[in-house]
């Protein structure tokens, strides 16, 4: 292993990298660590799913514990993944110049030492998974057909961005699978953010789209042309909408509205900067979906921990008459409603003799019943 006294320049912590000693700063960069971004998309739709599952019921405290899994979890698997991916790309990384000085193709690091970190990154995240309840830890083996696919989906499709949407997302399965049942709603929302990925990645894309023209790696950047950014804004509107009927079928109310409401105004900003500043503003406008997933975490969050206000009608509910016949029923102007029976023995019909017998106590003289009341049929 060859020792590098530098630091990437698309580093996201320049410093903290420089700071590590220089054996281990190769195996940092090949994991991705000074580029913490990756690890909050993959973390963040764990919680969310957390929190999804946990709106009719509320929260536990439980849940803390399996925020604090997901995270060591997505640090190792988004680890392990960067390190298989640049296993798999070390070729195409040394023709592209923002990949060019990555680790493997840079020659700090030997393609024997990379498989041996990704083997240890493996072993931490299967700790991980070893402390998921039975649900999750089918939901999450799952996922393993998607990993290990994805690097290779840029060069047989034009929609690796589609692939890494259901990889990036599954996340979100797993952490409905530990609160509660993998339903139609948490399908919903999982389609929903892998939408919201195929947006983000796409103005990800938008960096190396000439290199990857030149090397013949295929991304929606490319296939989108000009149009990317009104591509990315459908997807975006898309992933909003399937968010927002997500959360109306799990109970949310208007926290759901509100959530769906705040993630579309946000991915609205990251397009409108991206239209005024064009597409070097790709990277920042990229990182910046770490606030659009934390916002639909922290709204689920809030969805499961205040309950939904009972809907307010300027009608008046019907009342609930109880069991049996009730004696007498109190009413407005000292009125009551009473039981009894006629004195031919017929059914005294309530508000008529009562109105009738409190008009009588005032002094008012009522014409003889017989001639007033109807005779019966013969």
């Amino acid at each position: 292993m060859t020792e590098t006294p530098f630091s990437p320049a698309d580093s996201a912590l320049p410093g903290w990298l420089s700071s590590l000693p220089p054996s281990v700063r190769p195996y940092a960069m090949l994991a991705r660590l000074d580029r913490p971004v990756g690890i909050w998309l993959l973390y963040l739709p764990c919680l969310v799913g957390l929190a999804f599952a946990r709106i009719p019921t509320g929260l536990y405290l439980a849940d803390f514990l399996w925020a604090a899994l997901f995270l060591i979890g997505a640090v190792a698997m988004r680890g392990a993944g960067c390190t298989w991916n640049d296993i798999t790309d070390r070729d195409f990384d040394a023709k592209v110049e923002r990949t060019a000085l990555r680790p493997i193709p840079a020659g700090l690091i030997t393609l024997r030492e990379a498989y041996v970190f990704l083997g240890g990154q493996l072993v931490l995240g299967f700790l991980v998974w070893l402390c998921l309840p039975g649900d999750a830890k089918i939901v999450a083996l799952l996922s393993i057909p998607l990993v290990g696919a994805y690097p290779f989906m840029k060069r047989v499709t034009w929609w690796p961005q589609a692939w890494l949407g259901a990889t990036f997302n599954w996340g979100v399965l797993v952490g409905v699978a530990t609160a509660g049942t993998v339903g139609v709603p948490a399908i919903i929302l999982y389609v929903g953010l892998g939408c919201w990925t195929v947006a983000y990645d796409t103005i990800y894309a938008l960096q190396d789209r000439e290199d990857d023209a030149l090397i013949g790696v295929k991304s929606t950047a490319r296939l989108f042309g000009k149009h990317a950014v009104l591509y990315s804004f459908c997807f975006f509107i898309l992933a909003a909408a399937l968010i927002a009927a997500a959360s109306a079928m799990q109970g949310a109310g208007r926290m759901g509205a509100i959530t769906s409401l705040a993630f579309l105004a946000h991915a609205t900003a990251q397009v409108s900067r991206l239209k005024s500043k064009g597409e070097g503003a790709a990277l920042a406008v990229f990182k910046s979906n770490v606030w659009t997933g934390a916002l639909v975490a922290v709204g689920f969050t809030l969805a499961a921990m205040i309950p939904a206000p009972k809907p307010s009608t300027i009608f008046s509910e019907p009342d609930i008459v109880p069991h049996g016949k009730p004696e007498k029923v109190s009413l407005p102007f000292g009125l009551e409603l009473k039981t009894g029976t006629h004195r031919g023995g017929l059914p005294e019909t309530w508000l008529a003799s009562d109105i009738r017998r409190t008009l009588e106590r005032d002094g008012y003289v009522f014409p003889n019943a017989t001639e007033t009341e109807p005779k019966p049929d013969k």
